[in-house]
C-alpha cells in the first residue's frame, strides 16, 4: 500500500467510488499545467495551422498509447510475473498525459534558453520541471503540489538523478563567442542533462523511500559520457511504457503531421526508410493481402503520402505495428518490481521506429524553417526571464513577486514563472516589454 500513498494525507468522501488511479486522473486533466499544454509547442509554432499537433494533444496521444501498451502486455503474455504489476488505466494515462508537463515555451528552444539563465542557479530540464509542478507547483493541496500518489510519482520520474550529479562541470552555458550585437546561445553548451531539480530533492527521497538501499542505489545510477553530461541508466515500469509510448508518438504522429503539411518530401522519406521496414512490409502482406500484389514498400510510401484518409490508416497501421511489439525486460539486479520490471519496444520495430524518429529530427526539427523560430523563440524567453529578474518589484505580477520575496529571492520562482507560460502568453510579455508599438493596460496577456 505504500506505493498508493501521498505527501499530505487525504481521505476520499465515503461515497467516492474512484480508485487512486482515477483520482489522480481526475487531478490532472483538471489542473492547470494540463490546460497550458494546448498552448505550447510540439514541433511547429502555434498559428502555422489548426491541424497538428500541441503539446496537448501529443499528451493526449501519448496516454492514450501507453494505455494500448498495457493492455496489450495483458493479452500477449496473461502469465508473465510481471503482467500483475501493470498500472490499471487511470494510473497510466495520468503518467501520460502530464509527461510534458514541464515544458517551456518554445519547447527544447526554450529549454535550453531557461538553462542558461538558471545556470547560477541549479539550471532547468524540462523532465526535471514536470516533477516540480506535480509536486510543489499546482494547488490541489496545501503544500504538495497536485498530491498524487507515490505510484503515479514514480511513473513521472523520467530520470531519477539530480542535476548536480549529472552535470559535467567543463560544459557550462555560455553565449556564441563571435557575435558582437546579438546574444546567442550556444546550444551544446546550454543543453541540460536529463536529470530532476536538486530543489526536488525531498520529493524524490519520499518518492523512493519504499525501497531498500540497494535498489535506489541502483535506480540512481548513471553512465559517464567523455564531452557530454552523465546519463541516467534506469526508468520504473509504468515510466518505461510511458516512455515506449512517447517514442511511438513523436516517430510516428510528428511524421504524420510532417507529411501532412508538406514539410518532407516522398523521395526523401523513401530513402530513409528503405531496408528499414521489413518486419512491417511482411505484416502488410500478412494482413492486407489483397492491397497490392508485388511492391508492398511503394504501396506503404503511396498510402502515407496520397489523401488523408490513407495516410490515417497507414499511420494507424505503424502505430499498431509498434505497440504490439511491445515486451517485459528484466533487470534482476533490483529486488524490487517496479524496478526490476521494464518495458521496450521488441526488435526489429524498434530499429525502424528509430528511423522515423531520426528522419523527424533530421528532416522537420533540424531544418532552418523550424529553427528560425525556435532562434527567435530563444532570444524572447532569455530576455522576458533576464527582464523579470533585473527589476522583480517593477515587472513580475503581484502574486508571483510575492513568492519570489517570500522565497528571500530565489531565481526559481521566475524560473517557474516564465517556464508556465503558454507560448502565446511569452510572445505577449515580450511585446509588451520590447515592442516600440504603444501598448495599454488592458492588452490581455
Amino acid at each position: 500500500m505504500s506505493w498508493l500513498a501521498r505527501r499530505e494525507g487525504w481521505t476520499p468522501q465515503q461515497e467516492d467510488a474512484r480508485d487512486d488511479g482515477d483520482i489522480d486522473y481526475a487531478r490532472v486533466i483538471h489542473s492547470a499545467s494540463f490546460r497550458r499544454l494546448q498552448g505550447k509547442t510540439q514541433i511547429l509554432n502555434l498559428g502555422d495551422s489548426d491541424f497538428y499537433r500541441t503539446r496537448l494533444t501529443h499528451s493526449l496521444e501519448v496516454a492514450q498509447i501507453a494505455g494500448g501498451i498495457a493492455r496489450q502486455l495483458e493479452k500477449s503474455f496473461p502469465e508473465h510475473t510481471a503482467t500483475a504489476l501493470l498500472p490499471d488505466r487511470g494510473t497510466i494515462h495520468s503518467i501520460g498525459c502530464t509527461h510534458d508537463f514541464g515544458h517551456p515555451p518554445f519547447g527544447h528552444g526554450g529549454e535550453i534558453a531557461l538553462n542558461y539563465c538558471m545556470r547560477e542557479a541549479g539550471g532547468f530540464e524540462g523532465n526535471g520541471q514536470t516533477l516540480r509542478i506535480l509536486a510543489r507547483l499546482e494547488s490541489f493541496s496545501a503544500g504538495a503540489g497536485a498530491n498524487l500518489s507515490r505510484r503515479t510519482m514514480l511513473g513521472v520520474l523520467k530520470y531519477p538523478v539530480a542535476y548536480s550529479t549529472l552535470a559535467n562541470p567543463s560544459i557550462v552555458p555560455a553565449l556564441c563567442e563571435g557575435p558582437s550585437m546579438i546574444k546567442v546561445l550556444d546550444g551544446r553548451s546550454c543543453k541540460p542533462p536529463k536529470c530532476y531539480h536538486d530543489s526536488e530533492q525531498d520529493v524524490v527521497d519520499w518518492i523512493l523511500d519504499p525501497l531498500s538501499a540497494t535498489d535506489r542505489e541502483a535506480f540512481q545510477g548513471f553512465a559517464l559520457q567523455e564531452g557530454k553530461h552523465a546519463k541516467p541508466l534506469y526508468k520504473a515500469l509504468d515510466c518505461s511504457i510511458m516512455d515506449a509510448a512517447d517514442d511511438i508518438a513523436y516517430g510516428v504522429h510528428d511524421l504524420e503531421d510532417a507529411i501532412a503539411l508538406d514539410l518532407v518530401g516522398r523521395d526523401a522519406f523513401a530513402a530513409a526508410l528503405q531496408d528499414k521496414c521489413p518486419s512491417f512490409l511482411d505484416a502488410l502482406k500478412a494482413k492486407y493481402p489483397g492491397e497490392s500484389e508485388n511492391d508492398v514498400f511503394a504501396q506503404m510510401i503511396d498510402g502515407l503520402f496520397k489523401d488523408a484518409a490513407s495516410r490515417k490508416r497507414f499511420i494507424g497501421r505503424l502505430v499498431h505495428h509498434f505497440l504490439t511489439a511491445a515486451q517485459f525486460v528484466e533487470r534482476p539486479q533490483f529486488s524490487d518490481p517496479f524496478l526490476r520490471w521494464g518495458v521496450r519496444v521488441a526488435s526489429p520495430q524498434r530499429e525502424m521506429l528509430d528511423t522515423l524518429q531520426d528522419f523527424v529530427v533530421r528532416e522537420v526539427i533540424a531544418s532552418p524553417a523550424v529553427q528560425h523560430l525556435e532562434f527567435k523563440g530563444q532570444g524572447m524567453v532569455i530576455a522576458v526571464f533576464e527582464a523579470m529578474q533585473a527589476d522583480p518589484k517593477r515587472l513580475l505580477p503581484r502574486e508571483e513577486l510575492a513568492k519570489f520575496e517570500g522565497s528571500g529571492g530565489d531565481l526559481r520562482v521566475i524560473c517557474d514563472y516564465v517556464a508556465g507560460m503558454t507560448d502565446m502568453h511569452l510572445l505577449k510579455t515580450y511585446e509588451r516589454l520590447f515592442s516600440p508599438r504603444m501598448g495599454s493596460v488592458f492588452d490581455r496577456l
